[in-house]
C-alpha cells in the first residue's frame, strides 16, 4: 500500500488554524494532524515520534508544520524541529506563525516590486515605518525590509516603550537594527509618515492607522502598502485590490490587502506543496517566503 502523505501540524496556543489546515490540504498533504498546546520541551519528542514511526519511505511522505502567534518562539521550534532530526530519519519543516511568515514576505516583496516599477529604486537606504509594528506581521516585515537595507522604524499606538521592546527583541533575535517609535495619536503618526518613504500599515483589522491627513503630510512618500482587508482601509487612499496605484496628489503608489493576500496565498501553497514534494529535507521559514514571493513577482513582470 502507497503511504500516505502526513503533515504534522504543532502549534503553542489552543488550536491550529483552520486556514492553514485547509491550505495543507489543498497542497495535497493527506492526513493533516492537529497538535494544539505543543511547547519548546515537547517539540523534540513529537518530531521524533513523527519520523521513527514510518521508514524510509514513510519519512519521505512526512512533514511538519509549526503555527502560533508568536514569531520569535516559531523561529526558535523550527530550529528545535531540524535539530531534533537523525538522519535519514529527515523531514521538511515549515513555520508560519498566524501566516505571519507569508504575509510578511509578500507585503516586502510587494514592496520592492512597485518601487523599482514605479520609482526605480529599492529599498536599500529607505526610510520604512511599519504602523502596527509591534505585531507579528509588523515585526517580520520590519526584519525583511531592514535586511535589504532599509532604516525600519517599528510604529506602536501602546506606546514609546512597547515599541522599543519589540524593536529590541525582534532586532536581536534576527540579526537586524529596528527602531522603535510611539504613534499614540494623529500628531505622532503625521510626524512620523513625514519622514518615511515607506508606510506599511499592519495593524488589526478594520483599523485605520493613516488617515488622510496624516498620509498627505508624507512628502517623501513612495510607496504605502496595508493589510487590512477589512473596512476603513489601514491607511488612507489605498484599496483593497491596489497594485501600483497612484495615491491622490501624491507620487507614492498604493499596495492593498487583497493584492498583498494573493501573493501570500500563492507563496504559502507553493512551500507547502515544495515540503511534499522535497527529495531532500527542507527549512522553511520568512526567508525562504520572501525569496519565493520576489520570485513570483519577477515572472509577472
Amino acid at each position: 500500500m502507497e503511504r500516505p502523505y502526513i503533515l504534522h501540524m504543532f502549534t503553542p496556543g489552543p488550536h491550529i488554524s483552520p486556514f492553514d489546515s485547509n491550505m495543507a490540504a489543498d497542497a495535497g498533504w493527506q492526513l493533516v494532524l492537529p497538535y494544539a498546546s505543543v511547547d519548546r520541551k515537547a517539540l523534540t519528542g513529537l518530531t521524533q515520534d513523527a519520523i521513527f514511526s514510518r521508514g524510509p519511505k514513510g519519512v519521505a511522505r512526512t512533514g511538519i508544520f509549526i503555527g502560533g502567534r508568536d514569531v520569535l518562539l516559531a523561529a526558535d521550534m523550527l530550529e528545535d524541529a531540524r535539530r531534533a532530526m537523525v538522519p535519514p530519519f529527515d523531514v521538511p519543516v515549515f513555520a508560519d506563525p498566524s501566516g505571519s511568515y507569508t504575509t510578511a514576505a509578500a507585503l516586502v516583496a510587494c514592496v520592492q516590486a512597485q518601487l523599482r516599477k514605479a520609482h526605480g529604486t529599492a529599498l536599500a537606504d529607505k526610510r520604512v515605518l511599519i504602523l502596527g509594528g509591534t505585531g507579528t506581521v509588523g515585526r517580520i516585515a520590519g526584519v525583511l525590509a531592514a535586511r535589504e537595507g532599509a532604516s525600519v522604524r517599528l510604529g506602536s499606538h501602546s506606546g514609546l516603550e512597547a515599541a522599543q521592546r519589540a524593536a529590541r527583541e525582534t532586532g536581536e533575535r534576527f540579526g537586524c537594527t529596528l527602531e522603535g517609535l510611539s504613534c499614540r495619536g494623529a500628531d505622532e503618526v503625521r510626524e512620523a509618515a513625514a519622514e518615511a518613504d515607506v508606510v506599511l500599515g499592519t495593524a488589526a483589522a478594520g483599523v485605520q492607522v493613516l488617515g488622510e491627513r496624516e498620509r498627505r503630510a508624507a512628502t517623501r512618500l513612495l510607496v504605502a502598502a496595508d493589510v487590512n482587508a477589512v473596512p476603513p482601509e489601514g491607511l488612507a487612499g489605498v484599496g483593497v485590490m491596489d497594485m501600483g496605484k497612484p495615491l491622490p496628489d501624491s507620487k507614492a503608489v498604493g499596495i492593498g490587502a487583497l493584492a498583498v493576500g494573493n501573493v501570500k496565498y500563492q507563496v504559502q501553497h507553493r512551500l507547502l506543496a515544495r515540503m511534499r514534494d522535497a527529495d531532500r529535507p527542507l527549512s522553511l521559514g520568512f526567508p525562504e517566503a520572501y525569496a519565493l514571493a520576489c520570485e513570483m513577482l519577477a515572472e509577472g513582470d
